[in-house]
Order: C-alpha cells, then structure tokens, then sequence
C-alpha cells in the first residue's frame, strides 16, 4: 500500500519527504519537512506511529487497521493535544457509499424479521486481520441500526441475535464485501469488489489533502460529507 500511495500522491503533485518501514522506523523528529503523514502499516506498529505524528504535530491519515481495541485512548490523545487524526477502516470511495447504503438498509429491515442478515469478505492471503475492518465496520452499521442483532460472530451462526461474518482468505483479492439479507423466498444484497488498490490510495491521498489545515478526528463521512 505504501507503494501505491506514493504513487498516487506524485501524480496528483505532492512530494513524498519521507518513508518508513518496520526495518526503518521514523523518529517524531523526522516529521518536520511533513505536512501530512499516512500511515499503512500493521496494527502492532499503528498505534506508536500515530503518537509520533502527534508529537510531531503532524496530521496523521491512518489506513491500517487491527488496532480498533485502543481507538478510544488514541482519540482522547488527539482531542487533548489540539492534534489531527483521519482514520478509516476503508479509503474507497465506493466502499464508503456502500457503508451509508449498507445503515440505510438495515433501518428498512427493521420490519422485515424473516430475512437474514450476513456478511462475506474476501481477501488475499496476506492479509493479517480476521475478519476485515471493513466488514467489522459494515457489521457495526448493521447492529446499530437493526434492532434484532446485538453482535457479530466470525463465523456461522443460528443464534437469532448474532450476526455473522464469514472471512474468506483467497491469493490475488484486493478486497469484496457482500451484505445479504436472505428470506425463505428470495435474497438481497449489496456488494463492492475492489479491482485494485489505487482506490484505497486514491482515497488516503484525498484524506491526507483534506486534513491538512484541520485539529480533530476525522473520518471519510466528513470527506464525502455523508
């Protein structure tokens, strides 16, 4: 992904100032030619990465995902500090209308209890997170907003108030998320394939742009103003 959003962040004309990696971790002090930095890396590392940019004062555009658990300390740094963090479990800007679409319909499902809701994801083997954050975030806009369901389980389920995510790990698979909502008469669902990952960098350059000027946390609802 690094690769990728250096990529895309060139052709829309910003210079990159700046590369790490887990074999060459950056310093808070190594920020300060920076004026956005976007974080791609692995949720074991996220959280440290993100207080370096705060140290810095450098806006932080985060795209990993895995370290959710920590999130409410983190935006309590941010808000504390007067520092800048856009975080997302998802930069496409399809995946995004597919998780306004995805609230929008577990609303209307509210009174159509015989069908089912489920949740498949599909990802190359690389990936290190089960189920996605992406998929996590899809089943949070469902349980929010869809009474009958209180939580979601990575697996097959016939408790009535779980609902499931089955994760899929298949070599080559950007990323596909599938909401389906399965009656004994027929089935409805809402579905996104990423072709690519330029759209996920696409989208994190877009953040990184947007963010810039601003203090807070910031998510893509505010970019796309969803």
């Amino acid at each position: 992904m690094g690769q990728v959003v250096e990529d895309v962040a060139q052709k829309r004309g910003h210079e990159i100032v700046l590369r790490s990696s887990a074999l060459e971790p950056f310093k808070p002090e190594d920020l300060k030619n920076c004026d956005v930095a976007i974080e791609f890396t692995e949720p074991e590392s996220a959280v440290a990465n993100i207080l370096k940019c705060f140290e810095a004062n450098v806006p932080v555009v985060v795209g990993t995902t895995g370290w959710y658990g920590r999130f409410n300390e983190v935006e309590q740094l941010c808000i504390q500090g007067n520092h800048t963090l856009f975080h997302a479990t998802n930069y496409s800007l399809g995946v995004n209308m597919l998780f306004a679409l995805n609230e929008k319909l577990a609303i209307l499902m509210n009174d159509c209890e015989e069908y089912e809701p489920r949740i498949l994801e599909i990802h190359h083997t690389e990936k290190k997170d089960s189920p996605s954050g992406t998929a996590i975030s899809l089943a949070e806009g469902i349980i929010y907003n869809l009474k009958r369901k209180k939580r979601w389980v990575n697996e097959l389920s016939d408790e009535a108030d779980e609902l499931a995510i089955i994760s899929d790990r298949t070599a080559g698979v950007p990323g596909t998320h599938v909401i389906s909502y399965t009656s004994p008469d027929d089935e409805l669902t809402l579905r996104h394939d990423a072709r690519n990952r330029t759209g996920f960098a696409r989208g994190a350059v877009m953040a990184a742009e947007w963010v810039k000027e601003k203090k807070g946390v910031y998510t893509m609802r505010h970019l796309l103003n969803i």
